[in-house]
């Protein structure tokens, strides 16, 4: 079983209380102002591509609605899963680590990292083909023949680490509901309550992400004829979510002092040894996915860098100008302009450096962005000569809660949402779309891409308690409709076998009979005339 620890006396382990060493603010690099660096989505860089497991999709960072002491981390992996994809479903590596970062300092260096690593437990063997022999009724249902755990451990600047949760377990892949009758059982199931009132969720989710990809073909057909398609409607993704009292992120764990917070994901391997039907991992983990702010290794980095930041650590974007050069004078807003004829604002973009290498603070450059938002430089601990721009997605923890967010975040007047932290409910497309065309900076919208890709929310809602996210599908998405019915069919009895196996092997059995005497019909017909096989 699990067994949560206390969170060390609310901080112990856990504090942050001395800095570490930072390089300081390269002017060479960033001139009066600051710079960006990428960060990585689904599938967006050619390795990753080819390894989906650990491949980062998403991270989200906000006030937990229903316990504003608290927040809620939300990290996505494993993009693009079809809810049929059997018979492996989609499992967490064994050989990899999965970590939440968190930089409360500024000097763009984990001060917390909370890390996931996986065990599997493989019943079929040489048995059967079948995830599951029966219906799976609870997490530890012996009908379910594949399980995974976990261990998830808090590791601080000095590396301390204290183990946190022990033989965690994690929510199976959803096989269906001839299988999984009632899927939020097992969901809930699988949610760890940690003493000191923090909350871990390990499993399968319809995957939050919600947009119209087809950007990429001349951003959206060279005429937005090619908008308003969700293109991650009925896929599913693995899901760690954590709930923490933000006292134990903030520096010193003073929250009134030091509420502003930078936050990543990352994913690290360790290399394989490959033999005929085997993989041995062997050697040191090297990271090979990260994840701050959304989209932004998609649409910003171009292709030649992008396996080529998924390694770097935040202390390092600094270093890489090419990077850096990409963000301050954007391609985007060219193929805008060239494509639509709006015009693309003047560089550098200073703005867009504010937004996702420094956070939004008075402190930084030219005054773009005059107003304080979620900057570590806002902290009062915080030493700002070891301030160190680097790209992650930064959340301002003292804003309170909005009673009914707007959907545009920041630029629609909402400072809880992106780039404060993001939301499960924030359109990012379109947030992004208007940034880019400067209306972080000006404090107007764009109005010629209101309409952004028509894709303004999932197409199922999140849920109001942890861990938020959505129940994963369990429908083909080429059903044509990708339902969330976690209802078996009408007249099942919840043993596979008795009554759905023999109905459908009923009905191949009757087809194929049929088909046999058609043919056989059609065979006598070419031998002596139609009249005769009447």
């Amino acid at each position: 079983m699990s067994t949560p620890h206390v969170l060390a006396g609310r901080r112990g382990q856990l504090a942050a209380t001395a800095l570490a060493a930072a390089t300081l603010l390269n002017a060479t690099l960033f001139g009066t102002g600051p710079h960006d660096a990428v960060a990585s989505s689904h599938r967006e860089a050619p390795l990753i591509a080819n390894d989906p497991a650990v491949d980062n999709t998403d991270l989200y960072a906000f006030v937990s609605p229903d316990h504003q002491d608290t927040v809620t981390i939300v990290a996505n992996f494993s993009p693009f899963q079809e809810p049929n994809g059997g018979p492996n479903f989609y499992p967490w590596a064994n050989d990899a680590r999965y970590d939440i970062n968190i930089d409360n300092d500024g000097d763009a260096r984990p001060d917390l990292t909370f890390r996931w690593t996986f065990e599997t437990e493989d019943k079929r063997q040489n048995k059967t083909f079948l995830y599951n022999d029966g219906q799976v009724t609870s997490l530890d249902d012996e009908n379910l023949l594949f399980k995974q755990k976990y261990k998830l451990e808090v590791i601080d600047m000095h590396n301390n680490k204290a183990k946190l949760v022990y033989n965690g377990k994690v929510a199976p892949s959803n096989t269906g509901p001839a299988s999984m009758p009632d899927y939020k059982v097992l969901r809930d199931q699988a949610i760890t309550h940690l003493q000191g009132g923090a909350k871990v969720y390990v499993g399968p989710a319809d995957d939050s992400f919600f947009l119209d990809l087809r950007v990429f073909d001349l951003l959206y057909g060279g005429n937005l004829s090619e908008v308003g398609q969700d293109t991650l409607r009925g896929f599913n993704v693995n899901t760690i979510a954590l709930q923490v009292p933000k006292d134990i992120l903030a520096l010193n764990g003073k929250v009134d002092r030091n509420p502003n917070v930078g936050i990543w994901s990352t994913t690290e391997r360790r290399s394989l040894k490959l033999e005929p039907g085997k993989a041995k991992a062997e050697g040191d983990f090297v990271q090979v996915s990260r994840l701050g702010n959304p989209l932004v290794n998609e649409v910003v980095a171009p292709a030649g860098l992008k396996d080529a930041f998924n390694g770097l650590e935040p202390k390092d974007d600094a270093k890489v100008k090419d990077l850096l050069d990409r963000v301050v004078n954007p391609e985007l807003p060219k193929l805008i302009e060239g494509i639509y004829k709006i015009p693309a604002p003047p560089g550098p973009r200073n703005d867009l450096s504010e937004i996702f290498l420094t956070g939004v603070s008075k402190k930084v450059g030219d005054k773009v962005l005059d107003v304080d938002l979620n900057s570590q430089l806002n902290n009062a601990d915080v030493d700002q000569k070891r301030f160190q721009a680097a790209e992650m997605l930064r959340l301002n923890m003292s804003v309170p809660v909005t009673q009914q967010p707007n959907r545009l975040g920041v630029i629609g007047g909402d400072l809880q949402g992106f780039p404060n932290g993001r939301r499960l409910t924030d359109d990012v497309v379109d947030i992004a779309l208007q940034a880019v065309e400067g209306a972080a900076a000006s404090g107007k919208l764009v109005d010629a891409l209101a309409a952004g890709d028509k894709v303004d929310q999932n197409d199922v809602g999140f849920e109001n308690k942890f861990p938020y996210v959505a129940l994963p599908r369990n429908e083909a998405v080429n059903a044509g409709g990708a339902q969330t019915a976690n209802v078996a069919p009408a007249g099942f009895d919840g043993t596979i076998g008795k009554i759905a196996m023999p109905t459908a092997l009923g009905a191949v059995a009757l087809f194929g009979f049929g088909y046999w005497l058609w043919r056989k019909r059609q065979d006598h017909i070419r031998k002596y005339g139609a009249h005769s096989a009447k």
